[in-house]
């Protein structure tokens, strides 16, 4: 039972289980639902936060039990690394400067961090690589994904900056 409820887990209930670019596709999906969260039911930040912090927590055990006896450490098929990194720069864009965000503003970011995310993710630039190559287990299969995500956050900071300073 535990197996099964890790299996899909760690696949994203099966996500990761398609043959083409799981990640991609775990990321899309990941975008959509938090989408449908901040901007159709309204969830609060706060509760949406609760449920990524257990997501967290939990997929460094379900993870590590998945990859346990096999041979590759990081099978293509655990996707939640890429649900956790898609999340971080969604949850922190919606929680900035304190305001109600545009629905077509927020689409349109949701796009850029989609985008970035997957750069970062593909391309691996360090610390991104050194988590990926050095740890073969569960903490280096969800490191790498949060710091692509933290890159996203990164890169966004820097764009908003020469925004305001050049563009106004």
């Amino acid at each position: 039972m535990i197996k099964t409820i890790n299996y899909l887990f760690v696949t994203c209930f099966g996500v990761g289980s398609f043959r083409f670019a799981p990640g991609t596709i775990t990321s899309l999906v990941t975008t959509i639902f938090l989408y449908s969260l901040f901007h159709i039911i309204n969830l609060s930040s706060n509760i949406i936060l609760t449920i990524l912090i257990i997501i967290l927590i939990y997929s460094f055990y379900a993870v590590s039990e998945y990859i346990r006896y096999k041979e590759n450490k990081d099978p293509k098929e655990v996707v939640v690394d890429e649900f956790i990194g898609q999340s971080i720069p969604i949850y922190i864009y919606e929680i900035s400067h304190g305001t109600v965000k545009d629905s077509q503003e927020s689409v349109l970011f949701y796009f850029y961090i989609f985008i970035l995310f997957r750069y970062f993710d593909i391309k691996k630039p360090f610390p991104i690589n050194f988590f990926d190559e050095k740890f073969k287990n569960s903490f280096g299969v969800i490191l790498d994904d949060v710091f692509a995500g933290l890159y996203v956050v990164l890169t966004l900071i820097i764009f908003m900056i020469i925004k305001s300073k050049f563009f106004q």
